[in-house]
């Protein structure tokens, strides 16, 4: 089966940029919103205008707010919207999925897959969805106004896994066609704990939230907010992450290899060690400016849906992890928000109850074992 017709289902800098970018590459696209005021000045528009690595207006086929028409005979579902709206979407999927589409999160952060199919069965799903996610966006990408889109790039070497793992080879091979840049991995195991926002964006926000506050975001992020100390906490906080990882037998890359993998860096920031210097020298994202304010994803989604769910997967492992407890705790204090108590939790992932032997046995065949709960 070939792929023509794609919903796109979120309507912000990535869903926006994937629609601009599918429509130009030859697709039919459907782009959903949950408010017709977003798509009001792309009507207008005539289309999206992208601008970067694609300069041309993209007239998409189909604008609505609707889940169900968006979906209605696409040959993939594309989930391009923040984690925490993942089980809203799931519940207006179900009664309208038809379990042979194939849903593709992009991206689903750490644990975004295993959230979202754990949603739907609580919804009343009751086939087995074919799901499959990348560990971040596969653009580099900014909405420069209601109807235009910065394509910057395209994220390279990026990795990609079905749940369950045995059908990744399928989906990569079918997804190919519209990302030649997706790398098939070992399982959303390996996907999700490599998710390089949830250790660089916290600390970013968290140290520089002084200068946030009090000039309303004005300066660059990657170029002027990570300094040598913001990296060298966000390297502590990797080797965390890295640790957890190992722990639970899944391989990973460090932050400065995957940046550099991915296309963000130089060689010589990578040869130096240095986060800090792989940022200034980061051409993508040189032109990215801070936050305005700590509401924002970088804080809801990077902490309370990355590593809220990273400690949770510690927990499991019997890994200790103090720098990340730490943002956790600082963050909900900064921002009046239990990140803990409402972020993303095994529970929730469908994972209660398991050894970190059946997590690896569910994610890689996906049936829970028989004393999982639900």
């Amino acid at each position: 089966m070939a792929i023509q017709r794609i919903a796109v289902l979120g309507a912000g800098h990535g869903g926006c940029a994937a629609a601009a970018d599918l429509t130009l590459k030859g697709f039919e696209v459907r782009l959903q919103a949950r408010r017709a005021d977003r798509l009001n000045a792309i009507e207008a528009n005539g289309g999206i205008t992208a601008r970067g690595v694609q300069n041309s207006l993209a007239p998409i086929s189909y604008l609505t707010t609707s889940v169900a028409e968006a979906v209605d005979g696409a040959d993939l579902i594309m989930l391009v919207v923040p984690s925490v709206a993942h089980e809203a979407y799931a519940e207006a999927l179900t009664p309208v999925l038809d379990a042979h589409t194939p849903v593709f999160l992009n991206p689903g952060h750490t644990g975004g897959g295993l959230h979202f199919a754990h949603a739907l069965a609580r919804a009343g799903f009751q086939d087995t969805p074919r799901l499959c996610e990348t560990v971040t966006l596969t653009y580099i990408s900014r909405l420069e106004s209601a109807a235009t889109v910065g394509i910057y790039g395209y994220t390279k070497r990026l990795m990609f896994a079905a749940l369950p793992a045995q059908e990744t080879g399928v989906l990569h091979e079918l997804l190919r066609p519209l990302y030649p840049e997706i790398v098939a991995s070992s399982s959303v195991l390996e996907t999700g704990l490599s998710n390089m926002n949830a250790v660089f964006h916290p600390p970013g926000m968290l140290m520089n939230a002084g200068w946030i506050e009090h000039s309303d975001g004005d300066f660059l992020f990657y170029r002027e907010g990570i300094t040598e100390a913001v990296g060298q906490v966000v390297s502590a906080l990797d080797a965390e992450r890295v640790q957890i990882a190992r722990d639970l037998g899944v391989a990973t890359r460090s932050f400065l290899e995957t940046f550099h993998a991915a296309g963000l860096t130089t060689d010589a920031a990578l040869a130096s060690g240095s986060v800090a210097l792989a940022c200034r020298e980061s051409e993508p994202n040189k032109t990215l400016a801070s936050p305005p304010s700590l509401d924002h994803r970088y804080v809801h989604e990077d902490v309370g849906y990355g590593l809220v769910p990273m400690a949770a997967f510690a927990e499991l492992a019997g890994t200790q992890c103090p720098v990340i407890d730490a943002h956790i705790e600082l963050l909900s204090a900064a921002a009046r928000t239990d990140y803990r108590a409402n972020g993303l939790t095994l529970e929730m992932m469908g994972l209660n109850g398991m050894s970190p032997i059946e997590v690896r046995d569910f994610v890689t065949e996906g049936r829970p074992p028989n004393n999982a709960r639900k």
